[in-house]
């Protein structure tokens, strides 16, 4: 009974289906009286079939496929060979896990996605803040911010898709404050009944390149212990602390890795920590139980992106051996092979800019890096065109060529074709 819907009026299948059988016809018939003594005319007659019946047949192939996905996809309607194409060369590509959270972890994202679909972006839940903050406390869930962002980074649906999930609710209405991607996964996680299960939800509604998973599923909070002894509870008030810190911790400390985090660190060609806060967006992933042994114990390529500005409160003063060492001292030695560092100038107009906010370049003391045990690629790696960022393209290039050169597992595409960041 299916197969005879196809054939229903207006189904815009049957003529493109007539066609393509029509011209396997002309194409055997064509072939059959190729061999057949007859003289020039029907040889001529007989070649005129099999090209005209090759072009029918695939002609309506090709049309018939494309009235399909005009139901199915509209939006990739037009562009089905670079769809297809994308899709099959990407998911050759390396796999790759990036962890931490902030704006940090969904720029390095844009610039992986057109290598590889093999992304999980392993994201921090201790934020506190804002938006996200507002509902893990009346909700009772974890905070979607970082994750919404990440999802956002690795989506490839349309841009007006992209703009709603970042869509931020002005401060004149009731939900202000809020974007609607956070809310939406609000709404997800209270139909679907867990907050994984939402993430993948929303995982489809963009038609992200890769996964993004929470690094834990328990409800934690991050805690700051002071070189004076003094504690502070909360991302959003140790991020602020104007005491140096000298470690962190969650509570309670039992928590325990997602099983899919573990299992994409221990399956990683690579695994890249960074860029991002060092104390709040990093390392409170590495302090969930089970993680740094996963890390430690995968074949992966060991990574750390580190910052190119110092922030005011958490990392003031520090150079890339102090980031490196803290990230060490919250973990494992093991976490960690080679370091990415910046060498590039901030130029002069940036530099007063930060300044007056107390942050400053991260001195790339290479060697000190270098005497702790672990290799440096010390490059160019950030954008200067309003405020100092790292530069996607960039470091994505350097993590490619990294893994290309034999350090991680397996080989590393160039990036794909028509491959949009985001």
């Amino acid at each position: 009974m299916h197969f005879i819907k196809w054939l229903y009026p207006g189904m815009r299948v049957k003529r493109w289906l007539g066609i393509a059988i029509g011209g396997v016809l002309a194409f055997g018939i064509g072939s059959a009286l190729l061999p057949v003594e007859g003289g020039l005319l029907l040889r001529l007659f007989s070649l005129v079939l099999l090209v005209l019946g090759l072009a029918a047949a695939v002609a309506g192939v090709g049309l018939m496929v494309r009235s399909l996905l005009e139901v199915v996809s509209p939006s990739h309607a037009q562009d089905l060979v670079e769809l297809v194409f994308q899709q099959r060369y990407l998911e050759k590509g390396p796999k790759i896990v990036v962890i931490g959270g902030g704006t940090g972890l969904s720029t390095l994202l844009h610039g992986l996605k057109p290598y590889t679909t093999n992304l999980t972006a392993i994201v921090t839940v201790a934020d506190d803040g804002g938006s996200s903050g507002r509902l893990r406390q009346e909700f009772d869930m974890l905070p979607p911010g970082d994750i919404r962002n990440c999802l956002v980074a690795l989506a490839d649906t349309e841009p007006l898709m992209q703009r709603l999930f970042q869509y931020r609710f002005a401060e004149d209405s009731a939900l202000h404050g809020h974007s609607f991607g956070n809310l939406f996964i609000t709404a997800m996680t209270k139909i679907t009944g867990d907050f994984e299960r939402a993430v993948r939800a929303s995982s489809k509604v963009l038609a992200i390149r890769g996964r993004v998973v929470p690094s834990t599923n328990m409800k934690v909070r991050l805690a700051a212990e002071h070189d004076d002894g003094s504690v502070t509870l909360g991302e959003t008030k140790i991020s602020q602390s104007p005491v140096p810190i000298r470690r962190i911790y969650l509570e309670p400390s039992g928590c325990l890795p997602t099983a899919d985090a573990v299992a994409a660190i221990q399956d990683a060609n690579a695994i890249v920590m960074g860029p991002g806060s060092l104390y709040t967006s990093i390392i409170p992933n590495l302090l969930v139980g089970g993680m740094v042994e996963a890390i430690v114990t995968s074949k992966a390529l060991k990574i750390y992106v580190c910052n190119v500005m110092t922030q005011s409160r958490e990392t003031a003063g520090f150079r890339a051996s102090d980031h490196v060492r803290a990230l060490v001292a919250h973990s494992n030695p093991g976490v960690l092979q080679l370091c990415i560092v910046n060498t590039e100038p901030v130029p002069p107009h940036l530099l007063e800019r930060y300044r007056q906010e107390e942050a400053f370049p991260v001195e790339p003391d290479i060697e000190r890096i270098r005497a702790l045990g672990y290799q440096v690629v010390a490059d160019n790696i950030i954008s200067t065109e309003d405020y100092v960022r790292h530069d996607p393209d960039k470091v994505a290039k350097i993590v490619i060529q990294l893994v290309v050169g034999g350090r991680g597992r397996g080989p590393a595409p160039a990036p794909a074709a028509g491959a949009a960041h985001g």
